[in-house]
């Protein structure tokens, strides 16, 4: 009766334990197909003040054309860094009508803030070198619906 009563016991602690891992992941981002000099990229999509603040934290890797959509409601500078994220970087800061206007590689882990010289609405995070990668440039525009 005893060995019953403690193998319930487990059970349920553990699955409590499964139960409270699981609510932590939070939710999938939504994901969205931009364009990007012709090329297609499927990003995920940064619009609130949590998904903004998690970013691309603690990921081993990246699809090559894939990335992360920081959306902000108003024009500002954004200030970047780099705390819990594992692989290399570049970032595009993008006006609101979707010009590109500073792109920054930053390396992983870094505390230094990668901050915009221009008030922006966007912000593009890519693997690292993507964008040079690509010929995409400061100028160029982002288009998305």
């Amino acid at each position: 009766m005893k060995k019953s009563i403690y193998f319930a016991l487990i059970v349920i602690i553990s699955t409590g334990c499964l139960l409270l891992i699981s609510m932590g992941r939070g939710e999938k981002l939504d994901k969205r197909v931009i364009t990007l000099g012709g090329i297609d990229v499927e990003v995920e999509i940064a619009d609130d003040s949590e998904s903004r603040r998690t970013g691309l934290m603690n990921r081993k890797s990246m699809p090559e054309d894939a990335g992360m959509l920081f959306i902000f409601e108003s024009d500002q500078k954004l200030s970047f860094w780099m705390k819990n994220t594992l692989i290399p970087l570049s970032i595009a800061y993008i006006s609101a009508e979707g010009e590109i206007m500073e792109i920054y590689d930053m390396k992983p882990e870094s505390l230094r803030p990668v901050e915009s010289i221009n008030s922006v609405r966007y912000a593009l995070e890519m693997n690292q070198g993507w964008f040079s990668r690509k010929g995409i440039d400061v100028g160029d525009y982002m288009h998305f619906d």
